[in-house]
């Protein structure tokens, strides 16, 4: 397939894969997809890279490499968007349970927007020197891709890059980019707690200890630790996103189950939280005469991703050339968690990520500042939702755009930039 054939056909490569999610380090059938493409415009290609992570590298004469990187992994979500490409596709859980699969949080967008720069590039050597590294990068939605491609040597085996750059899809007008200099996205962990009861029948509570009300009790309580121990200047956001116990209404469980996630900017902020949410957990179980102590386990964790103020300001300079000026914003910093950071931080090179718009320009007619930006933003459904459902365009043709502009920033031909 020629450059400009990929460029004609990236909406149909974006329903495809949007029909057709994986789940991490399960994006076989994406992989291979790329890979495809990737070789066919002449990229030296290498799939299987920390697991189902694709590299593609396309060299153009002496110069620095910027890394561009797309994740490719989606949801254990059911899609309710309507959609005639909508999925319906089935996957296995981290448990080993059967589960809905959605791009709910939109890598699909990722990967087509990739694959339309790594065309453009391909087709338009003479506007920049250099090599360019294409990063597919498998299992960003549960925090251990970018890991698994770093301990499988990615830069002693295709080279480090100057830079990483990439971009986030999300609820901000189709045609516009985000772009935060510093701390931009939340630092993030997940936490797996187990609450241990003594069960036994319904009609007999008094012979039990109950660990429904131990946890119910568990989770009102987690609601203080932002309100009460993070003070009014910080940020942080502590979600139970997941209580189970039981299978029966006359029968009180052994045991119950909550999956919990803490946002933070700040270390000290994230080690406050994490020692506030252990030191309320088991003090609810020693308040209920828990038999055991409860466990409280590490799940996922992601670094707080901060952009290199001085790569940012050289990048949105080329954002207002390529894109137009007035057409890059500061969304503010971002409360959603990305481990692309790693990368940069293991290659020691600076890291540019912004957002996408990827919503319908219609729904913020009237909208001149960026509070009414954000006011109709929560309006919206966002990432992770059932009824995330970017508009294929503008947001393609911008984010295909964003990532030439920037890889021609950091890998200028001579007299460019």
């Amino acid at each position: 397939m020629s450059p400009a054939d990929v460029l004609a056909d990236l909406a149909n490569i974006y329903r495809d894969l949007h029909e057709h999610p994986e789940l991490a380090f399960a994006e076989h059938r994406t992989a291979g997809i790329i890979a495809e493409h990737l070789t066919a415009l002449g990229y030296e290609t290498a799939t299987g890279v920390g697991g189902t992570g694709v590299v593609g590298v396309l060299r153009n004469g002496p110069g620095p490499t910027a890394l561009l990187r797309a994740d490719m992994d989606a949801l254990p979500v059911q899609e309710e968007t309507g959609l005639d490409y909508a999925s319906t596709a089935r996957g296995t859980a981290r448990d080993g349970s059967e589960t809905p699969v959605m791009h709910a949080c939109g890598h699909d967008v990722h990967v087509t927007c990739l694959l339309g720069a790594a065309a453009t590039l391909a087709a338009e050597r003479d506007t920049w020197r250099g090599t360019v590294q294409l990063v597919f990068q498998p299992a960003e939605e549960v925090g251990g891709g970018a890991q698994a491609m770093i301990d499988d040597q990615i830069f002693d085996r295709f080279g480090r890059p100057d830079v990483v750059l990439g971009q986030h899809v999300g609820p901000l007008p189709a045609g516009l980019v985000g772009l935060r200099r510093g701390p931009a996205f939340a630092g993030a962990d997940m936490l797996h707690v187990v609450m241990h009861g003594r069960g036994g029948h319904g009609s007999r509570p008094e012979t039990t200890v109950d660990p429904v009300v131990m946890a119910a009790a568990t989770v009102m309580r987690l609601q203080t630790v932002v309100s009460r121990e993070v003070a009014g200047g910080e940020s942080a956001v502590v979600t139970v996103g997941a209580l189970h116990a039981g299978n029966a209404g006359n029968v009180i469980p052994e045991r119950a189950e909550m999956r919990v996630s803490l946002r933070s900017y700040d270390p000290d902020v994230r080690n406050r939280l994490m020692t506030s949410i252990e030191r309320i957990v088991r003090a609810e179980a020693a308040a209920s005469g828990a038999p055991e102590e409860p466990e409280v386990n590490l799940q996922e964790s992601f670094p707080v991703l901060v952009n290199d103020p001085d790569a940012c300001a050289r990048t949105q300079a080329g954002f207002d050339r390529d894109l137009g000026p007035g057409l890059t914003v500061d969304p503010g910093k971002v409360t959603g968690s990305e481990d692309v950071g790693l990368l940069a931080t293991a290659a020691g090179v600076p890291l540019v990520y912004w957002l996408l718009g990827g919503a319908d320009p219609a729904a913020f007619a009237g909208v001149s500042d960026r509070d009414g930006l954000q006011r109709v933003v929560r309006e919206l459904p966002s990432n992770h939702s059932a009824q995330f459902a970017p508009v294929i365009e503008p947001t393609l043709t911008t984010g295909v755009k964003a990532l030439v502009s920037a890889a021609r920033t950091w890998l200028p031909a001579e007299g460019r930039g």
